[in-house]
């Protein structure tokens, strides 16, 4: 049966996540080049996906999926689906050496397949190893010198790899080379789980699921760093039924220079703006009014573009939204980035954690690059004073319990360091 979702709000019913492992220690190592956004704790990161998981099943009776468990269960009692998953680890293993060597090791593998258990493979898989083979004239025949070769340290983000339309399943093309392989992975599991899929992303194209949000009667997709417009052109020919789609132009912020851009400050249009329930939207209205959005409605010969350019701000309150208007500093800390479980009840990153750690970074940056972060340094710095005066840090804040709004405050002080918070966290594959 295909998976399909019409709105952020609907009740949440099962979710897919990826519960970190030891290819977070690698991604530590290096956090910049492993598009973490600070270095953090592991095992406190471990602690508070836990604590993730077993508020969405208890709290809110949502069957989730831990990606590794099912595929390495799956494996376990059929077969054929282990046969699937060695063949895709073959694809993430390198050996070097000379061919005598390499050949004896492909053998090896080969041969060790039905002794070797799945989470072998699986982790195999996640860490993308290449093995040297360097001959030695001993007793034993090669030195083993193993490196990771861009382990998916990102693979924890499950919103990204896929999204489910009003009409499907659609998988992803990650943007960025440290993520490319993460839908493969992914696509093995809905393969496991005969979730079928309508349509795969194309090269050059690129599609993230961070930049999808399904509206009910329309549907927004941001495009900028992670969403190319083949990426956009590509689902609007063959993933959405929506009569209109609102395609967001990812901006850049107002407080940094154009010749400074820097685009992960809102990488996915879940970073910076999202729906807290039917009508009212969650966003920083200074930074969504500079938000350019093209307007696209559906024809019988396909979505067409309509001259009509709007902001983001002014798009939705035309579809009858209210905001819920927050900060410089919380947006940047992922106020933005809650989970609607069901209509006016989310689960959201508790921003007063998390603030501090944002304000040392972009000293941190402004201190590099006065050029580039004084503007947003000071303008944050003031956010904080302002925040602690009102006592109004989000989810705390007056508009939510005036919209009736039940929020969830979670402590994902150490997982966002990777950058993103609940929202990016799950794959949704069921609601009602």
């Amino acid at each position: 049966m295909t998976v399909k979702i019409k709105a952020e709000w609907d009740r949440l019913k099962k979710v897919a996540v990826h519960t970190p492992g030891m290819e977070m220690f690698f991604g530590l190592l290096d956090p910049f080049a492993s598009l973490y956004e600070r270095a953090f704790s592991q095992r406190d990161a471990l602690k508070e996906h836990e604590v993730l998981q077993y508020t969405l099943k208890h709290d809110f009776n949502v069957k989730v999926l831990p990606i590794k468990d099912t595929i390495v269960d799956i494996s376990l009692k059929k077969p054929s689906m282990k046969v699937k998953l060695v063949e895709l680890t073959k694809k993430s293993i390198q050996f070097n050496g000379t061919d005598q060597d390499v050949e004896m090791a492909c053998q090896e593998m080969d041969a060790n397949s039905n002794i070797l258990d799945p989470e072998h493979y699986f982790n195999t898989i996640l860490l993308n190893p290449s093995i040297e083979l360097e001959p030695r004239m001993t007793t034993r025949m090669i030195n083993l010198h193993i490196t990771q070769r861009e382990p998916l340290t990102n693979l924890y983000f499950m919103r990204d790899q896929q999204i489910i339309t009003d009409k499907g399943m659609v998988l992803s093309r990650m943007n960025k080379p440290q993520r490319r392989r993460e839908p493969q992975l992914t696509g093995l599991l809905w393969e496991m789980l005969k979730e079928p899929l309508i349509y795969k992303i194309q090269g050059p194209g690129t599609l993230e699921g961070g930049d999808y949000m399904p509206l009910d009667s329309f549907a927004l997709l941001g495009m900028g760093d992670r969403t190319n417009q083949s990426g956009v052109d590509q689902l609007l020919e063959h993933g959405l039924g929506f009569d209109e789609v609102g395609v967001v132009h990812q901006p850049s912020h107002p407080l940094i220079p154009l010749d400074k851009r820097d685009p992960m400050l809102n990488m996915h249009l879940d970073n910076y703006f999202n729906v807290a329930s039917k009508g009212v939207a969650v966003g920083s209205k200074q930074l969504l009014e500079t938000t350019i959005v093209e307007i696209y409605q559906r024809t019988s010969d396909g979505y067409q573009k309509s001259a009509e350019k709007t902001n983001l701000y002014e798009y939705m309150v035309s579809k009858g939204f209210d905001f819920i208007n927050i900060t410089t500093l919380e947006q940047m800390a992922y106020a933005s980035n809650l989970l609607c479980i069901r209509d006016r009840a989310i689960l959201a990153v508790e921003v007063e954690r998390i603030v501090k750690d944002v304000i040392n970074k972009f000293r941190l940056r402004a201190k590099a690059d006065p050029e580039g972060y004084s503007k947003l340094l000071a303008q944050i710095k003031k956010d904080y004073k302002y925040l602690r005066q009102e006592g109004q840090f989000f989810p705390h804040k007056k508009e939510i319990y005036q919209y009736d709004i039940d929020a969830y405050p979670l402590n994902l002080s150490n997982l966002t360091g990777g950058y993103g918070g609940a929202h990016c966290m799950t794959c949704p594959l069921k609601r009602i």
